[in-house]
């Protein structure tokens, strides 16, 4: 865990013998450079920032250092309490990637090489509506509901698939844009697309060309970067993510990636984990309720937010 870092706004401190002895201080983040040692969002993100500082001295040389500049959020996470409300039968061979609800109905991709599949079904039953298979090199990860479609990615074909929402056929594919690496987590805010890739980063995609990054968020909270964000939902304007090996799910600021609050479901996931791959591992709403489940569970959790 990263602790020690900066804010947007502060102004980057340097050692004392490098600032006397400098004509000129300047920041490369590569394709560009700026004299200016402020923390701008126009240049940095939130999470950590590799950098080189290019000094030019007063006796005429040149010369770079590479850095890294952690930028975290200004307000603290707050921690979400929750009670338990209700619990529902989950399919214990099912390895949840991705999980929504759509009036009563559970909308679900489930992964490893073998047994991946996309299906549906009536909360409170495990009998599947609507399935289909994928084929043994697919490891399926996390889907989206968008208007009469279902998006569904893959972690390491570098492509997604697109149903058809009323009896999952599958209608077409398309690529992953190239900087993204695996596909983990999939969400839709209702204009976008919002993907995890297993980093820090949050990629905005078009959902009529998802092949194509609109733009990018970096996650971060007051004293800490979040990297390996998993499953995602987006309600309400907040983006709620799992962190992979984490029994926790981040509330996350949507426009700027800022952690606002950390639901803490250790008790819930210690019910359920007897190995390394049986997580936490799945958000829906139901109302404001939160539903929860995990790789392997058979239990689905439905949890008020306090």
């Amino acid at each position: 865990m990263q602790t020690k870092g900066y804010h947007f706004g502060d102004k980057i401190s340097l050692p004392k013998e490098v600032t006397e002895n400098a004509e000129s201080i300047a920041i490369s983040f590569g394709d560009k450079e700026v004299e200016n040692l402020t923390i701008d969002p126009q240049f940095f993100t939130l999470g950590d920032n590799a950098v080189s500082f290019v000094i030019k001295t007063k006796n005429g040389e040149t010369l770079s250092q590479d850095a890294t500049i952690n930028v975290f959020a200004k307000n603290p996470e707050a921690n979400i309490n929750y009670t338990l409300v209700k619990e529902y039968p989950h399919n214990p061979a099912n390895f949840v990637q991705g999980f929504q609800l759509d009036g009563n109905t559970i909308y679900e991709s489930d992964g490893q090489n073998g047994t991946s599949q996309i299906l549906k079904y009536e909360l409170g039953s495990t009998t599947p509506i609507a399935h289909t298979p994928q084929s043994q090199e697919i490891f399926s990860e996390g889907a989206a509901l968008v208007g009469d479609k279902v998006y569904q990615l893959t972690k390491k074909n570098k492509k997604g698939f697109i149903y058809n929402k009323s009896d999952l056929k599958l209608e077409s594919e398309f690529a992953y844009p190239n900087m993204i690496g695996e596909g983990w987590g999939l969400t839709f805010d209702g204009k976008d697309l919002l993907l995890s890739d297993g980093t820090k980063n949050i990629y905005f995609l078009n959902p009529k060309d998802p092949s194509k990054v609109i733009k990018t968020i970096s996650v971060a909270g007051s004293n800490q970067v979040y990297d390996q964000l998993n499953e995602l939902e987006y309600h309400n304007g907040y983006l709620y993510s799992n962190v992979w090996q984490k029994p926790i799910i981040l509330k996350i600021n949507a426009k700027t990636g800022e952690v606002v609050g950390k639901i803490d479901l250790t008790e819930i996931a210690k019910k359920n984990q007897k190995g390394n791959d049986d997580v936490l591992n799945g958000i829906a709403f139901k109302g404001n309720n939160m539903l929860v489940t995990g790789k392997n569970w058979s239990t689905i959790y439905e949890i008020e937010l306090k």
